[in-house]
């Protein structure tokens, strides 16, 4: 079974990049959303199976961090991991992020960055389901 991802970022074209960088990855894929925002990114997990979450930081209406807290906060959410993916070059931030759960990968990436990042969280067994 495929591997069901929520990308939430607000550059369509970066979405769109990830999305392609995920297809290149070999990672076995299933349903693939997009959000613009992390209170679009808070909708689709409160109705869509999500195996795991990629997230930007930087975003206007609700930023990454938010959602996340929003997420961990939500017995529902809280397990899914999240993988960061942003150029954010606040070390305190991005400290933050990592010590709530996430995995940060900066901007830009590779297709081996995602995929290898993506197999670590989801074969930790620390996934829901």
């Amino acid at each position: 079974m495929g591997i069901n991802i929520l990308i939430v970022d607000d550059s369509s074209v970066m979405r769109t990049m990830i999305l392609k960088t995920l297809r290149m990855s070999g990672l076995s894929l299933g349903d693939v959303y997009g959000a613009s925002n992390g209170v679009e990114g808070l909708e689709i997990l409160s109705r869509q199976w999500t195996d795991l979450v990629i997230l930007d930081i930087n975003m206007p209406v609700m930023n990454g961090e938010d959602m996340m807290i929003r997420m961990k906060e939500n017995p529902e959410t809280r397990d899914i991991p999240v993988i960061i993916i942003s150029t954010e070059g606040s070390k305190t931030r991005i400290e933050g992020l990592v010590k709530m759960g996430a995995t940060f990968i900066r901007k830009p990436f590779t297709p081996e960055i995602i995929r290898d990042a993506i197999n670590q969280r989801l074969s930790t067994g620390d996934n829901h389901g």
